[in-house]
């Protein structure tokens, strides 16, 4: 069942340099069945069970296994770390190995290429898209804080996902269709991506807060002049998009959650590893948060696009990405009645989620739209958790309908 591990190793150059942080011994169970498997410098070989012991014990039904090896695996079978979130898979043993070694282990069991020819070379051309720096005060304190803005007409203003940045934007700022109408603007939040951290960062913990983030949106949308502009979040920024509604709303001429949901939870079945591996020293954060949103994506997003957004998490800043999950899964949780007002909100919600979020899944996107009235909420099929990176062109397919309803709204 587990010979594809060996192929796999010896065809992949990327792998082979991976495998020299080893050795890791896998002891790999479907139901009764055991497999034992040793990852070092030299490839992948396999054991009798029982002959060594293992750092890591990787337990599935054999019918989940063989969901995983699928071209398309079903929702929550894309990843070994989706498949664990979803309680198909368990994980036992060395946690931290298993962090450190993600990436590794994530090439060699989970389908991240398409087999697309590889992308021809273009001209040369410069992108309708200009980068600038816009210095402002948040929270009392100076900040100096990166932009990207193309095209004219209504601002739509664009928030990244935790631990990443406005990069994640890049195709809508580059797509006709939307910037003949709407002046694009994506911004890096403070210490993410071209923003700097204010002075004196070296001496705290950085923790995203609700006031903080509302803050910060707030404060470029006044810096920038931006009147009535629509707000468009993804993952945290989905959430902040409700948060600015309900404190806001009357200043925004509408609102798109892209990954929105009232909660977030830390379904890693209570290992307490996931936010410490983000900032270990002997764990590359950057290599374990990019291998974690692995399984965030979904298997026909293109393998580039996928790889594009994972490459953004491997390049966050020490403890950035888990001071945006404090936001996510605590600070900014919307149960017990918070998000009952945006039923008589000034701002007009649209919902879209991915079938392949196991994160804001679409029922909690449901649960969110039937809750608080939206003006749309749809489904879109064949994305995960990052739609405007991981897999463009299908969701400007979703996106330029709600651009045409925000655009009918009556002005003013």
């Amino acid at each position: 069942m587990f010979e594809f591990l060996k192929q796999r190793s010896d065809a992949n150059p990327h792998i082979a340099l991976q495998r020299g942080f080893g050795p890791l011994t896998l002891d790999l169970r479907a139901g009764e069945d055991r497999t034992v498997a040793t990852i070092d410098e030299q490839g992948v070989r396999f054991e009798p069970p029982g002959s060594k012991a293992a750092d890591l014990v990787l337990s599935a039904a054999a019918d989940a296994w063989a969901e995983l090896r699928k071209a398309e695996p079903a929702p929550g079978f894309q990843t070994l770390a989706t498949m664990r979130r979803a309680r198909h898979l368990t994980v036992t043993g060395d946690m931290a190995k298993f962090y450190r070694h993600l990436l590794l282990l994530e090439m060699l069991f989970s389908h991240l290429e398409d087999g697309a020819a590889p992308e021809a070379a273009a001209a040369p051309a410069i992108e309708p898209v200009t980068g600038r720096y816009l210095r402002l005060a948040i929270g009392g304190r100076p900040h100096r804080v990166y932009f990207e803005e193309a095209g004219e007409g209504v601002p739509l203003l664009c928030l990244h996902t935790a631990g990443s940045d406005g990069r994640q934007y890049r195709h809508i700022l580059n797509d006709p269709e939307v910037t003949d109408r709407f002046r694009v603007i994506a911004f890096d939040l403070p210490w993410h991506g071209k923003s700097s951290p204010p002075r004196g960062f070296e001496a705290e913990v950085y923790r995203l807060t609700t006031d903080s983030y509302v803050e910060t949106v707030m404060a470029v949308a006044d810096a920038l002049a931006l009147e009535a502009p629509v707000v468009m979040g993804c993952s945290i920024g989905g959430r902040a998009v409700l948060h600015l509604a309900l404190r806001h709303g009357a200043r925004f001429r509408a609102a798109i959650g892209l990954q929105s949901a009232l909660y977030a939870e830390d379904r890693s079945l209570g290992d307490p590893l996931p936010e410490m591996a983000l900032a270990r020293p002997d764990i590359h954060a950057g290599m374990a948060a990019g291998a974690s949103m692995a399984g965030m994506t979904a298997p026909r997003s293109p393998a580039a696009e996928r790889w594009e957004t994972m490459w953004h998490y491997m390049q966050g800043g020490p403890g950035i990405f888990a001071g945006d999950l404090h936001y996510y899964f605590e600070d900014g949780d919307l149960r017990n009645g918070g998000a009952a007002p945006l039923a008589d909100s000034d701002c007009p919600i649209y919902l879209l989620s991915g079938d392949y979020d196991v994160s804001a899944t679409p029922e909690m996107g449901r649960e969110l739209a039937d809750l608080i009235g939206a003006a749309h909420f749809e489904v879109m099929k064949g994305v995960g958790h990052f739609p405007m990176s991981e897999n463009p062109e299908v969701f400007r397919r979703y996106l330029l309908p709600v651009l045409d309803s925000i655009l009918a709204l009556p002005s003013g």
